[in-house]
Formats: C-alpha cells, sequence, structure tokens
C-alpha cells in the first residue's frame, strides 16, 4: 500500500508539472499571438482585438460546412449578404474570383437580373478600355474628363475617420477614379493621396459656408482653386435619408473637424434638410450657375429621385433657359443607399429603389434632349459587377459607390457607423480603434477593389459580345417577372437612350 501511495503521489506531482507546464505553454502561445497580431497590418480585426479576433475567422471557415445545420445562406443577410460581402473581400485582397460547385443565386424572384451572353463574343485580347467622358466641356473653363466608371460615392470626414480618408485617398489615386468628399467639407487627408476630387456642397454648406450658414464665394473660390478639385456636387437629398439633412454628433466633432467645417468644437454637426435658399427649380438652376461661374468647373446635383413631374418641370426649365443652365451630371441616389446615421422611418419607409429611379431618369433625359449634355451618376448598393453591370446596361455613365469602398477597408457590417465604436476603425474617433486600419495596407485594397471590380465588368461586356462596359445596353439583360419568366430590359423601359452617342 506504501508503494501504491508513492506512486500515486508522484504521478501527481507529474500531473501536476506537466499541467502547469501546459498551461505555460498556452499563455506563452497567446501571448506569442498577441504580439504577432498586434504588429501585422493585413485584418484591422486582429489588430484591434488580438488573438480574440481569430475565432472571426475560425467560425467563418466552419460556417461554410455547418451552414445547413446552423446559418443562414449566403444570400438572406442584410443588408448585404455573404455572397456580396465575400466577393469584395476577395476583389480588395486581389484574390481568386472563382467559385466552386455552383450558383447559390435564387433566379426565381420577381426583378433577379440575368445577362443575355452572345454566341460569338469578342475575344479576351479585343477587350477594349472604357472611352473617356468629359463633363462640362463647353460650359466651363476647367472641364474634367474621365474614364472612370466606378467611382468612391460621399463619406465625410468626421463621419468616417482620418486613416479611412487617407486610405480612401490613396486607393482612388491609385485606381484612377474620384472620390466625393462628402458634405464635411473637404479636408488635407482627402487631398494627401493625390486623386481626383468632387467637392459636394451639403445643405449645412460646411467647408464653404460663412458665419451665417451661406454659401461663400471667396471660400468656393479658394477650394476650386484646388487643381486636384475638378467637379462640385450640390447635394439636395440623400437616398438613406430624403428630406432630412446629415447628422454628426458633437462627440465627433473635434478641433479638426471644426475648422474644416466652419463649427464651434463640441457642437453638433446637423445639415438642414434641404438648401435655405432652394425653394423651386428656378433656385436650383440659378445656384449651379453661380458655383460654375465662381469655380470655373463642372456643377451637378445629387438627388434621391421619387417622381417623373419634378424632372419633367426641372428639364422643361432647362430648355426654356438654356443649355448653360443645365447640371454637368446628375447623381441619382435611392432608397438602396447607405448612411451613418438616419432614422428608421426614412431609411426604411421613404424614397424608391434605383431600380425604378435611374430607368426613369435616363428616359426623361432622352425625351427632353438632355442626355447629351447631362451626364447621370448612379449610386446605391451597386457594390458587385452585377449591379453595376445593370446600370451600364440601363444607361448610366458612371456608377458610385461608398460601401463597397467601406468593405474593401475592413469593414464587417458591424452596424455601429452611427457610434463612436466601430470595431475597424472606420466610423470611429477612437485613436485605439484607428490603430488597427493601417493606411499603407486599406489603400491597396480599395484600389484592388475598383479595378477588380472594372475587371469583372469587362468580363460581363465581353460575354455579352460587347468590347466595353459602356457599350452595353437594355437589350443585353433581363429581368425576371411573372410565372419565372424573363423579359428583356430593352421591353421593359423601352427608350432611344441605349442608342445614344455616349453608349
Amino acid at each position: 500500500m506504501d508503494a501504491i501511495a508513492q506512486f500515486a503521489s508522484s504521478f501527481g506531482m507529474y500531473a501536476v508539472v506537466l499541467f502547469v507546464f501546459f498551461i505555460g505553454i498556452c499563455v506563452l502561445v497567446v501571448l506569442v499571438l498577441y504580439v504577432l497580431d498586434r504588429l501585422q497590418t493585413a485584418s484591422t480585426i486582429k489588430r484591434n482585438y488580438p488573438v480574440i479576433g481569430r475565432f472571426r475567422f475560425l467560425f467563418e471557415h466552419l460556417g461554410e460546412f455547418f451552414r445547413q445545420y446552423f446559418f443562414a445562406m449566403d444570400r438572406e443577410e442584410m443588408p448585404f449578404n455573404r455572397a456580396q460581402r465575400s466577393w469584395v473581400y476577395r476583389a480588395a485582397k486581389d484574390l481568386d474570383s472563382t467559385v466552386p460547385f455552383g450558383s447559390t443565386r435564387d433566379l426565381r424572384p420577381q426583378g433577379t437580373v440575368m445577362f443575355v451572353n452572345a454566341p460569338f463574343p469578342p475575344l479576351t485580347a479585343e477587350s477594349l478600355p472604357p472611352k473617356a467622358i468629359t463633363m462640362g466641356e463647353g460650359y466651363c473653363s476647367s472641364p474634367y474628363t474621365t474614364g472612370a466608371i466606378v467611382n468612391i460615392s460621399g463619406m465625410s470626414f468626421g463621419a468616417i475617420s482620418k486613416p479611412a480618408v487617407l486610405a480612401l485617398s490613396h486607393g482612388a489615386r491609385i485606381a484612377g477614379c474620384w472620390l466625393n468628399t462628402g458634405e464635411g467639407g473637404l479636408s488635407q487627408y482627402h487631398l494627401e493621396g493625390g486623386a481626383d476630387i468632387v467637392f459636394q456642397i451639403g445643405t449645412g454648406k460646411f467647408g464653404v459656408r460663412d458665419a451665417e450658414g451661406n454659401l461663400s464665394e471667396d471660400k468656393l473660390a479658394r477650394i476650386a482653386a484646388n487643381p486636384q478639385v475638378k467637379m462640385f456636387e450640390i447635394k439636395l437629398s440623400q437616398g438613406a435619408k430624403p428630406g432630412k439633412g446629415g447628422m454628426l454628433p458633437a462627440a465627433k466633432v473635434t478641433p479638426e473637424i471644426a475648422e474644416i467645417r466652419g463649427l464651434q468644437v463640441g457642437e453638433d454637426a446637423i445639415s438642414p434638410n434641404r438648401h435655405h435658399e432652394l425653394e423651386n427649380n428656378g433656385d436650383l438652376l440659378d445656384m449651379i450657375a453661380r458655383v460654375r461661374e465662381v469655380t470655373g468647373k463642372p456643377v451637378g446635383f445629387k438627388a434621391a429621385v421619387s417622381g417623373a413631374d419634378w424632372l419633367d418641370q426641372l428639364f422643361e426649365l432647362i430648355n426654356q433657359r438654356g443649355l448653360e443652365f443645365a447640371p454637368d451630371f446628375i447623381t441619382v441616389d435611392s432608397c438602396d443607399g447607405g448612411t451613418g446615421a438616419a432614422p428608421m422611418s426614412l431609411m426604411d419607409d421613404v424614397g424608391l429603389p434605383v431600380k425604378e429611379t435611374l430607368p426613369l431618369l435616363i428616359d426623361k433625359l432622352v425625351e427632353h434632349g438632355l442626355r447629351d449634355r447631362i451626364k447621370v451618376n448612379a449610386s446605391g448598393k451597386l457594390i458587385n459587377p452585377t449591379e453595376v453591370a445593370w446600370a451600364l446596361c440601363i444607361g448610366t455613365d458612371f456608377v458610385s459607390t461608398a460601401r463597397g469602398p467601406m468593405f474593401a477597408l475592413g469593414c464587417i457590417q458591424a452596424l455601429q457607423c452611427n457610434k463612436n465604436t466601430c470595431p475597424t476603425g472606420i466610423t470611429t474617433h477612437n485613436e485605439d480603434l484607428q490603430k488597427g486600419l493601417v493606411v499603407k495596407n486599406k489603400q491597396q485594397r480599395v484600389a484592388n477593389y475598383i479595378k477588380n471590380l472594372e475587371k469583372e465588368l469587362r468580363i460581363i461586356s465581353n460575354s455579352c459580345g460587347v468590347k466595353r462596359p459602356r457599350d452595353l445596353s437594355r437589350q443585353h439583360a433581363r429581368v425576371v417577372v411573372e410565372h419565372g419568366r424573363s423579359k428583356s430590359l430593352a421591353e421593359l423601359y423601352p427608350s432611344p437612350g441605349t442608342t445614344s452617342a455616349l453608349h
């Protein structure tokens, strides 16, 4: 019995030693992983949440095998499903965009878009770069020419962080597209990357306002004097919150942001729900002409279009006054659009989707003979090649996206945009969280996303039998209607606009 007791005692000591050794190894591994995660720059989540952040990638991978038992399918999440986000992540990392087995897309629901492949498509080597488009030619002293199809939509400095703006600025320059400032004014971070800039004039006139909140021509001229600023966009309304201005809480109004916007530190930046001097279409055309005269650069407006009557009245007035009063471009936003913060009643229940408003705008421009004068920029949940190709088939000249580049920056759709707690450092001014967003890494991902999106647009257009994405027209896409059958866009939206010289 003494021998057994002695053995048990020795075994117990060895077990304790082994257990302590095992715990020590685990602690050492955790410390090593912690240091590695903190020092790496590729993943924002692992950098901000070392070790713990690794479980996100593990669970995401395991979800591929267990989704049929526990998880929603690829295309059931909102507002952007897993398939949409995964494509952007792969494009941003410049990874293989192919997928295995078969499509997970349900082709039965009404509204599903399908492209019409040609029996004898052009060879890949015959694919051509997009034709350049010029805005403001003959109507301003500094027209703007660009070949970009996909551009970065408005995200204000303040609504998004300094490193996010820097990464977008550098990424836009690498990709060769423009970057919209959003309504928060022009910061040095927008300019640092060397990208072409579209300056947005919001209802609060931030960056170009005088002490009373009116439009300052002196500040407008100073902004326009910067050669990187190529165009000006007057924001009438935003798709995610039509009828309400932007909201930046006082906690985000730092001394730097206050100076850029022309506000007091710690003061809520609440934009009016419209420009106080714009009460009708005549006022809008007067403001467009005024900004163009002061800046010498193309001027357009952004609006959430909600019906044909307003467009008819606006375009009739343009033809009465003369083409010099016309906007050089119109950005059509929709209820599909995103925002940092908006009342749910507006976000969910007000406005029309881009699939209704874009064809309406294009057709009204054609009807009034203004299609060649006024270029069109479409916005609203157009982050994947399918959505962008559909917009090109309808007849848009450009597409702008904000949430696509946000995913490229590392956004995980945590839905914290209206707070100061964004875990990826994109929509927060918490410097600890911002450290995870490494500009040098993320700027290349933004550029990769834009370039790979346009690359797949060329693949779709070649499959449809044309050599350039802008050569797509309404006969190249079909939409599922009742009883699971499909109709051509040309049949659903008969318009001579698809044969415009621009397309």
